[in-house]
Formats: structure tokens, sequence, C-alpha cells
């Protein structure tokens, strides 16, 4: 069963349109599980022969959410962090994230917060896995990991918090400014 780019964004804006709330990211993410399924997204979008970073495939001009694909030469371990007022839905389409969710447990403001991980989980590819408004997370992949993520909106421009799980401390990252992404809006 063949499932398109087109076809996921037309569903995810429609669900958004009615329950932006968790349910209807609920439903993205089992979207975004339909969507890794299938062999001509697979190829057109995270082919092996694809530049290395991160490339915005779709951006919502209504509701704003974003779909981006990431195929990372080096592998890394990201800081907990939060989405700010966004979500993100991660997809893997090829090794693995390590996924790690973390709660505030003494405090959480714009300074000062201490965390522990209290569920850790591995996507492997074809799974996707959602982390809601303000949920914080880490995510840890191997070098060649190719991955989508769906956020609620272009994180180029959406405040969110960076975590410090050794000292407690938090530190605000306004915007990252427009550039994190190319975009290839030619691909659709």
């Amino acid at each position: 069963m063949s499932y398109s780019l087109h076809e996921f964004c037309a569903e995810a804006h429609a669900t958004l349109a009615v329950s932006d709330d968790h349910n209807g990211r609920e439903t993205i993410r089992q979207k975004l599980e339909l969507l890794l399924q299938d062999a001509a997204f697979r190829s057109t979008y995270i082919a092996p022969e694809d530049d290395s970073g991160v490339t915005q495939i779709y951006q919502d001009p209504e509701l704003k959410f974003c779909v981006l694909t990431y195929n990372m030469v080096q592998p890394r371990t990201s800081p907990p962090h939060d989405h700010g007022n966004s979500w993100a839905v991660y997809g893997q389409a090829s090794g693995h994230t390590d996924m790690t969710l973390w709660s505030a447990v003494d405090g959480n403001d714009d300074e000062h917060s201490r965390i522990e991980p209290v569920k850790k989980f591995r996507l492997e590819p074809g799974q996707a896995g959602l982390f809601d408004v303000h949920e914080i997370h880490s995510i840890q992949y191997t070098e060649g990991a190719k991955f989508v993520r769906v956020t609620g909106v272009d994180m180029a421009e959406e405040a969110r918090r960076v975590y410090d799980p050794e000292t407690g401390t938090v530190r605000v990252i306004e915007h990252v400014g427009t550039g994190s992404a190319k975009p290839n809006g030619n691909k659709q």
C-alpha cells in the first residue's frame, strides 16, 4: 500500500485542525509510522545518497507544522530539552535512536530545575515516538541514523529550554534563527 508525503500532510492538517491536543498528536505519530513504511517516500526523501544534515520537506501554510528529514553522519547525544510550546514526533527510518523522557523533580523555571529520567525506549526503523508540549526529552542516535521529525511549528522560531541534569541549571534558547534546516520544497 502506498502512502505519500502529500497524503500524510493532508491527514495531519485535517487531524490538527480539529484535534490539536495529545490525541491528535498521537494520530500523527501513528500516521508517521505508516509513512515510514512507504518505499517511494523513503527512496525520495531519506535515500542513502541524500546530503547529510537536516532538510525541511514540508511546512503547512495554515497550521505551520513542519516535516523534516535527518541524515546524520555522526552519532550524537542531545542534552535534555523541551520544544517549548511545540511538540515533536520522531520517526526512525534507519539505524536507531534511544529516547529518554525526563521529569522535573524540584522546580521547573527558566533558571533551575532538577530533573531525572523516568522512561527510556529505543526507536527502531518504522517506529515513531511522541514528545508532547513541554515534555523534557533527550535523544541519542547512531552513526548514519536517519529519521523524520514532525513539529508543531518551525522550531527555528520557538523558544525552548535545555537542561543540565548534573547542575540543575536551565538555559533558555529564544530561537535558533533561520537556516537550521535546508528547505527542500521541490520534492513533493
